[in-house]
């Protein structure tokens, strides 16, 4: 199996909610374990908190993420944007849907950039910015 590069997203006591909403935009396998599943805390109100959550779609995205111990710093939202790009405009915009929509906003509208792909960039609901490019028309090398 080779490297590979996965987002990991932290959250503060919404994991299971944040990763359950990004299944129902990606599809796919979630698994959650929490603290309690593994004694890895010994506050009782973090037993029910995700300590590791991955989700594992079927065209090969994962994405991981945790709820952050009340003993650790969490600032949400500053420190990490998740980019999705690729050719299916149909499976992009898609994405972009849904996590622009409902509690999201946009940042920079899904449209043509100046280097040829379409761009936008959102922030969905739980305050994670999302940067999406839409590969565009290959052209041919001049002659």
């Amino acid at each position: 199996m080779p490297t590979v590069l996965n987002p990991y997203l932290g959250f503060r006591d919404n994991a299971r909610d944040a990763m359950t909403f990004y299944q129902s935009v990606f599809g796919g396998d979630l698994a959650l374990s929490t603290f309690g599943d593994f004694n890895a805390s010994d506050d009782p109100a973090e037993a029910d908190k995700i300590m590791h959550g991955m989700l594992t779609a079927g065209n090969g995205l994962v994405l991981m993420g945790a709820d952050t111990p009340a003993g650790m710093d969490y600032t949400p939202g500053n420190n990490i944007s998740v980019s999705l790009s690729g050719e299916d405009e149909t499976e992009l915009r898609g994405y972009w849907d849904k996590l622009s929509g409902e509690g999201g906003s946009v940042t920079v509208p899904l449209e043509p950039a100046p280097w040829g792909d379409t761009f936008g960039m959102c922030t969905d609901r739980f305050g994670i910015a999302w940067l999406v490019n839409i590969a565009g028309a290959q052209q041919a090398p001049p002659a």
